[in-house]
């Protein structure tokens, strides 16, 4: 398996201030939540026009912006996703960062351009699981923090995904 050597540098911003931060210190992206659906509930999260004006500033200076969608979700929020993702869809939304599987189903049929990172939070430690969620339509895996650099090594000449992992 032949691998791109391309690192992103990736970037936490919970409000529109730390976003524009990250961006002039020179990361290639950024990772935010909305106003639901993220597990960091209490931080600093854009409402929906922040988040759309974010998307459009990023884009602007040739970088990438990923939405966490990564609680777990009862199935009476199911509907309400569609509505939720659909202005961040149009406005060109780079990836969504899920947890739950039902949710990343449900959006890889009904946003099949949006590109899926499957969180840390499904706690990937091996091929296997990294294996499974590329055929569930992941693009990208976030290997879970406890790993070492040889078993993210495992999974990166096994399994043909993009992975990303915290340092």
């Amino acid at each position: 398996m032949e691998h791109k050597k391309k690192l992103e540098v990736l970037a936490p911003a919970g409000s529109f201030e730390s976003m524009k931060a990250a961006v002039a210190a020179g990361a290639d992206a950024v990772y935010m939540g909305g106003s639901r659906f993220g597990a960091r509930a209490y931080a600093d999260n854009p409402d929906e026009h922040g988040l759309l004006e974010a998307i459009d500033y990023v884009h602007l200076h040739g970088r990438r912006l990923y939405m966490t969608v990564n609680t777990l979700f009862k199935e009476e929020e199911m509907g309400e996703l569609y509505q939720y993702l659909l202005p961040y869809y149009r406005e060109g939304l780079d990836a969504v960062i899920v947890q739950d599987l039902g949710a990343m189903d449900f959006m890889r049929r009904n946003f099949p351009e949006i590109d899926l990172h499957a969180s840390t939070q499904m706690t990937i430690t091996g091929v296997n699981g990294a294996r499974l969620l590329k055929e569930l339509g992941a693009s990208r895996v976030v290997t879970a923090r406890e790993l070492s650099l040889d078993e993210i090594r495992r999974i990166r000449d096994q399994v043909d995904v993009e992975i990303e992992s915290f340092v």
